[in-house]
This record gives C-alpha cells, sequence and structure tokens, in this order.
C-alpha cells in the first residue's frame, strides 16, 4: 500500500506530465505546419522559442508577484494548464500562418509558466525527507512529457500535424485536472503576503545564487538539444544512407532520447539524496558536456553507435535538473520558495531562446556534426558553480547535510 505521499507524488507526476505535453507539441508538428504554412527555418525555429520567451514573461511576472507563494498551487497549475491547451487547441483548429501561431505559442509558455515551478513547490510541501527523489521524479515526469509528442507523430502524426497538437491539448487537460486532487502538504509554508523586496533578498543570496548557476549552465544546453535532436537524428541518419522511413524513425529515436531522461532525473534524485546534490550535478554535466562534442564523433555512423549514444545523452542531460531545484528550496528564505524556483525557471530559460537559436546558426557554418559542440559550455560553467557551493558552509542544507 502506497503511503499518501507517494500517492501524491504519483498524482502530481502524472498530472504534470500530461500537461507537459504541450512544450513541444508545435515542434514536433513543425515539419508538416512549415511546409502547409509555408514557414521559413527562422518562423520555424520561433515556434519552439516562442514558447520558451512567453515561459520566461510568465515566470518573471509570477515571480515579481510571488504568484507561486500567493495563491494555492493546485488551482495555479490547473488553470494555467487548461489556458495552454486551449491555445494549443487554436492552433490546430484555427490558425494557418505564423505569427498568430507564434503569438498562441507564446501565450502557451506563458501558461506554462504557472504549471512547473508550482509543481515542485506543491512536492516540497509534501517532502522533507527525500526532496530530491520526489522532485527528481515529477521532473522526470516533465521530461517524458516534453517528449509525448514526438511520440504521437511517430505513430501516426507524421503528415498529420492536428493528431499531435489535439492530442497534446487533451492531455494537458487532463492533467491539469488532475493535480486538482491533491492537497497541500504539511511542509508547505502559508501563502505569503505580496513582498517586493523578496527577489532582491533572493539575488543577493551568494549560495542560492551559485545553485542557480548550476542551473543556468545545465539550460545552456539543455532545450537547445531538445529542440534539435529530431533535426540532428534526420541529418544523421540521412548521412548514414537511411531509408524513406527515416522521419518516422527519428521521431522515435528523439521520443526516446527526450523520454529516457525520465529515468535519469528520478535515479539521479535518489541518488542525490544519499551521496549529495553537487556530487550528482557535478557528475551528469561532464558526461553531458562530453557528449555535446561526441556527437560531431557518431554523426552518420550505424544506429549500433547512434542509438546508445543519444539514450546515454538524454539520461544525462536532465539528470541534474531536478537537483538545482531540490538545492534552491533547500537554501532560499522558506515564505517565498516558490518566488526563488519561478525566478530560477525564467533566467534558465531565457538562456534558453539564446542557444536554441544559435544551433541553427551553426548549422550554417559547421553542418550538424559539430553544431552542438558549443553548447558544452554550459555544463562546464555550471559544473565550477557547483564546485564552488559544495565548499560553502551553507551546502550543509543541502540533502540533509550530504553536499
Amino acid at each position: 500500500m502506497l503511503s499518501r505521499r507517494r500517492r501524491v507524488l504519483l498524482v502530481v507526476a502524472a498530472g504534470e506530465l500530461l500537461v507537459m505535453s504541450l512544450w513541444f507539441s508545435a515542434s514536433a508538428a513543425a515539419p508538416e505546419l512549415a511546409a502547409e504554412w509555408g514557414l521559413t527555418a527562422t518562423e520555424t525555429a520561433w515556434l519552439t522559442i516562442a514558447v520558451q520567451l512567453g515561459f520566461v514573461v510568465g515566470a518573471l511576472l509570477s515571480a515579481i508577484l510571488t504568484l507561486s507563494d500567493v495563491v494555492r498551487p493546485r488551482y495555479l497549475i490547473a488553470a494555467s494548464a487548461v489556458g495552454g491547451a486551449a491555445c494549443t487547441a487554436l492552433i490546430a483548429g484555427v490558425v494557418t500562418s505564423a505569427v498568430p501561431a507564434i503569438v498562441l505559442r507564446f501565450l502557451t509558455g506563458v501558461a506554462l509558466a504557472g504549471v512547473y515551478p508550482p509543481g515542485m513547490k506543491l512536492l516540497a510541501g509534501w517532502f522533507r525527507e527525500g526532496r530530491g527523489f520526489a522532485i527528481g521524479t515529477m521532473v522526470g515526469a516533465l521530461t517524458v512529457g516534453s517528449a509525448l509528442p514526438h511520440l504521437l507523430r511517430s505513430l501516426g502524426g507524421v503528415g498529420e500535424p492536428r493528431v499531435v497538437l489535439y492530442g497534446a491539448a487533451a492531455l494537458a487537460t487532463v492533467g491539469g485536472l488532475l493535480v486538482l486532487l491533491v492537497e497541500p502538504g504539511p511542509y508547505q509554508a502559508p501563502a505569503a503576503p505580496f513582498d517586493p523586496g523578496a527577489i532582491g533578498r533572493i539575488l543577493r543570496d551568494r549560495e542560492t545564487m551559485l545553485a542557480n548557476g548550476g542551473y543556468f549552465g545545465h539550460m545552456w544546453e539543455l532545450y537547445a538539444v531538445w529542440t534539435w535532436i529530431p533535426a540532428y537524428l534526420v541529418a544523421s541518419l540521412a548521412a548514414g544512407g537511411g531509408s524513406s522511413e527515416s522521419a518516422s524513425l527519428a521521431s522515435l529515436l528523439a521520443f526516446g532520447t527526450i523520454g529516457v531522461g525520465g529515468l535519469g532525473a528520478v535515479l539521479a534524485g535518489s541518488a542525490a539524496d544519499r551521496l549529495g546534490r553537487t556530487s550528482v550535478t557535478s557528475a551528469s554535466m561532464v558526461v553531458s558536456g562530453v557528449a555535446c562534442l561526441g556527437a560531431g564523433l557518431v554523426f552518420g555512423s550505424s544506429l549500433v553507435l547512434l542509438v546508445p549514444f543519444v539514450l546515454v545523452w538524454g539520461v544525462a542531460i536532465v539528470a541534474d535538473s531536478a537537483q538545482f531545484s531540490a538545492a534552491v528550496s533547500e537554501l532560499a528564505e522558506e515564505s517565498y520558495v516558490g518566488t526563488a524556483l519561478t525566478l530560477q525557471t525564467a533566467i534558465g530559460f531565457l538562456l534558453t531562446t539564446v542557444s536554441i537559436q544559435l544551433v541553427p546558426v551553426l548549422v550554417g557554418v559547421v553542418g550538424w556534426r559539430w553544431a552542438f559542440a558549443p553548447l558544452a559550455l554550459g555544463p562546464l560553467v555550471g559544473t565550477l558553480s557547483m564546485l564552488r557551493l559544495r565548499g560553502s558552509a551553507a551546502a550543509s542544507k543541502l540533502a540533509g547535510g550530504r553536499r
């Protein structure tokens, strides 16, 4: 029989998994939408970048207004999920050109800012011991959810973009309603008053910002790879003499690459609670940073080499993600943990808009073989930041004293 908090974890993870299918819904359907609407390569990229920017704006507004600490997380998550689903359904049913699609994708990103950080706060209210595992499980669910549109495309969405879009909208609606079942936990701080000085205190806290530095380096790499791994796989399969089924195979491999990260996030969460947050995050970033460079070496190779490589990369690239959030939840001012987490994600996702746009520029210069190599800079900076945090006195607050 599952304990009550394990049941809460299961419900929150399932709900967030379903809602996050919105994130890459238009990106997965982008080849068909680009052909149908006559989109340029830049306009196609903006179907993803707009979500990132919308998320940043939504997260910054939420942080400034301290929404994650003023509004009950389950209500904020449910309302945001339904709003994002509506925007995605409108793209499928009404939109026929780039500009309205990009606007709706931006609004989808704004809505998702009310799903991800509040979900972490909701779980932090239920877990004090084992918090790394709990948030790792949620991020694992988010990872699988982000990959779902690629699975929908591989199972019947090639040539049918509305299957992907309507499917994601339906899943997100169910997920948002599911989270309404979760009550606040025993460790959740009471609703805090609006405090415009909270952000300043967070930004001046050295240890919190070192944890954020690790997260920022991680994010420089993560979403650029998640956005462009399908195109990289298509190009790699073509360079290796791929068949006419390469589009479906690339979508399936992209789903596997992103989705397998869910396992990495759960395992890393459990390991971080036992071995320490800075140890696990640093090891993960070293592996993923090396993979950014190694992608050029396996490009065009056989599936025997390519598939294991991208799966290992998929595990490592997101394994550390939840631990930066868990660290901030342990280091930040207790009454404004929601705001600290929201600010962290806002700045992190702002960085992704740069790295996502950088990749196609690099493709034009060096091709897909080496386009991911400069992303290794992020894990390098992130690892150095976490090692500095490890040496600080405040690191004793992490994972019950396990640095």
